[in-house]
């Protein structure tokens, strides 16, 4: 399906959906209460953003001083940034999508999920970057039939 008519269709969605949650949890507990929880969830989810900030970036600092590329993370923190829109979206339906990336496994799978679907490496990736056991013991032509991105090349270092 066409992305577009995808995000078109969440622009239109996500509204309804936000607005009927606000009247029915505020025709059961009240207005007050219903306004007192939109703005404790954002406060809440905030704080919370903050620590997994943190947490992600010394993972991303970690991963650089080892070497490696820092690629799972990095896409985390994107995640965080989403995470950090839908909360203080007022809602509980985004709020409930922005606390769901906020648990770090929970975020690890998706962005494993994502960088696998994107690039179709075939395996999972470890300690971040590109690296991992993508290779299995395989070839990947067998994979998906077709080759992986090589740069064939020759190197002279001339002193």
């Amino acid at each position: 399906m066409n992305p577009f008519v995808i995000l078109l269709a969440l622009f239109f969605l996500v509204p309804l959906v936000e607005i009927y949650l606000l009247i029915e949890v505020g025709s059961i507990i009240g207005a007050f209460p219903t306004i007192f929880a939109v703005v404790f969830t954002a406060v809440l989810g905030a704080w919370l953003l903050r620590i997994q900030g943190f947490s992600t970036l010394r993972r991303v600092q970690q991963t650089a001083a080892q070497g490696g590329i820092p690629a799972i993370e990095l896409l985390e923190g994107a995640m965080l940034l989403v995470a950090g829109a839908l909360l203080l979206t007022p809602g509980f339906f985004t709020d409930a999508i922005g606390f769901l990336c906020l648990v770090p496994p929970l975020r690890r799978v998706m962005a494993l999920w994502f960088f696998q679907r994107i690039f179709r490496f075939p395996g999972g990736s470890k300690g971040g970057g590109f690296g991992g056991s993508r290779h299995s013991g395989h070839s990947q032509h067998s994979h998906h039939g077709h080759r992986p991105n090589v740069i064939e090349g020759e190197y002279r270092r001339d002193d």
